[in-house]
């Protein structure tokens, strides 16, 4: 596909609109993601507003549907705590109040949950490595994925416990 040019019509308004129909089609996006596009492809900023207007009046562009299948998606498929997901939405333009509204319906206990199986999961890992060491990567996959330290060490400790590791030493908060 290199090299292959894309044919637009000479209208700004009608090639805002086949902008935005070709990159509807292959994934979801949001108005914010809609707009960018358009101003890449120097359709005027008014074209574009009107464009995007009829297109969310006619329920192709939902942002908060967006956000709503984004969160219910990528936690249960990457296990990303709420924070995790706030961020991937808000760099993808969604309405803060939107975005707080779909990781509002993430409760703290599924979230919970979603972190004690990433911890089960990694843990046949970390068999074999000293304790602090196991402690470290385990919180900190924990972390990457936007768990709070005080949840992930709880859990982390919780898991190891579980293995029989002497965790008893080790504060809940705060990985020195």
């Amino acid at each position: 596909m290199a090299g292959r040019q894309e044919e637009l019509p000479p209208d700004p308004e009608e090639r805002a609109r086949a902008v935005c129909l070709r990159l509807l089609t292959g994934t979801p996006r949001t108005r914010s993601q809609l707009a960018d596009a358009l101003r890449k492809r120097g359709i005027p900023d008014d074209v574009a507003e009107a464009v995007l207007s009829r297109f969310e009046d006619a329920g192709l562009i939902d942002d908060a549907a967006f956000a709503d299948a984004w969160v219910e998606s990528r936690h249960h498929g990457r296990g990303l705590a709420r924070r995790a997901l706030a961020r991937e939405l808000r760099t993808r333009g969604v309405d803060p109040a939107l975005v707080d509204h779909a990781v509002g319906q993430l409760d703290p206990q599924r979230e919970e949950q979603t972190a004690r199986a990433l911890v089960e999961r990694k843990l046949r890992t970390t068999r074999g490595l000293d304790r602090d060491k196991r402690l470290r990567r385990l919180a900190g996959m924990l972390a990457r994925k936007g768990y709070s330290e005080g949840l992930a060490l709880k859990v982390v400790r919780e898991a190891l416990e579980a293995e029989g590791e002497d965790v008893e030493d080790y504060p809940l908060h705060g990985m020195d």
